[in-house]
């Protein structure tokens, strides 16, 4: 354990997501989603695992050390429903909740389609497969900045 670290987040977690630049996206899923195959196809080249929480707890930890990228309208996707996209599931609504007090403010989630959010995800530098069961619970998120003490920054 480690003093103001979230628990959930594990060694080769926190290795990845410090290892990310300004700009690299992460995927964090549910357990439908094909992770396992598409990890092995993002920089960081294999599977991560936050495992027996939902997708809005893991995202909770994630957004507790990580930023988002404020450069970019898509810092934060859902994948869309399909035959539905403007529709948002209870998953996604939770997880705009958790973003919205991550970041102080409102952070709306851009739907992206199926296929192509997983087209996104292969170019991901890492996935994160959580314990997440119900449908569209599939999340790419992109890191901002942290601005140098006493700077004001996006």
């Amino acid at each position: 354990m480690l003093k103001g670290i979230d628990p959930l987040l594990n060694a080769d977690v926190l290795h990845a997501l410090r290892a990310m630049g300004h700009g690299d996206r992460l995927v964090i899923c549910d357990t439908n989603f094909p992770a396992d195959a598409i990890a092995r196809q993002t920089v960081f080249g294999g599977l991560l695992r936050i495992d027996n929480v939902s997708a809005a707890r893991a995202v909770q930890a994630v957004l507790s050390v990580l930023p988002l990228d404020s450069f970019i309208d898509d810092a934060a996707v859902r994948m869309e429903v399909v035959g539905s996209p403007e529709e948002v599931t209870p998953v996604q609504q939770e997880v705009q909740a958790v973003i919205d007090r991550a970041e102080g403010r409102s952070w709306p989630l851009v739907g992206v389609e199926r296929f192509a959010f997983y087209e996104m995800a292969r170019s991901a530098y890492c996935v994160i497969a959580t314990g997440e069961r119900r449908f569209y619970g599939c999340f790419i998120f992109s890191k901002g900045v942290i601005p140098p003490d006493g700077a004001s920054g996006s």
